[in-house]
């Protein structure tokens, strides 16, 4: 397979919720996986969603601490606001823009596998930020819509300029 191309901002997959998938035995789902498995075990990648890659379902892949996965369908079901991180994030989508942005030390999601079965994800810190960062994905958000104002307006002046 391919590595497919990753969609960055201003288009327009990536500011689109995305679908729920309601077939995990269809091939394509079990393709998308592939690719999104495929598209994360990549040097500097921590996460990728579908939406990442053009495709409009909720679905993504995760690479942090060695460890490879996937969740379709994921919801954040658990976020520990008692503690923050406030550490830079990045995205492939806004490319070699880093920007400090605050999330939950600790989250959890669930969702399926392909079989069908309902799976939990958790983790703490780099975890817990790729979590929050993809699933906001899914939702049609950028990590530049959590940036505080200050910050926000100097990162869009940033991306005004890899846009052009």
């Amino acid at each position: 397979m391919a590595i497919r191309d990753i969609r960055v901002v201003g288009d327009p997959v990536l500011r689109t919720p995305c679908e729920p998938i309601t077939d995990f035995s269809d091939k394509r789902v079990k393709t998308l996986v592939d690719d999104l498995l495929e598209g994360v075990d990549l040097d500097g990648r921590a996460g990728l969603a579908a939406n990442q890659i053009g495709v409009s379902l909720r679905a993504f892949s995760w690479n942090i601490d060695g460890e490879i996965g996937y969740v379709l369908n994921p919801v954040i079901d658990e976020l520990n606001f008692d503690e923050y991180q406030d550490g830079d994030e990045g995205c492939l989508s806004v490319p070699n823009l880093w920007f400090p942005t605050k999330r939950a030390w600790y989250a959890r999601v669930t969702g399926f596998n392909l079989d069908g079965k309902e799976i939990t994800v958790e983790g703490e810190e780099l975890m817990a930020r790729c979590l929050q960062h993809e699933c906001d994905h899914l939702d049609g958000h950028l990590y530049l819509d959590r940036l505080d104002r200050k910050t926000r307006a100097r990162a869009m002046k940033e991306v005004r300029k890899i846009m052009d």
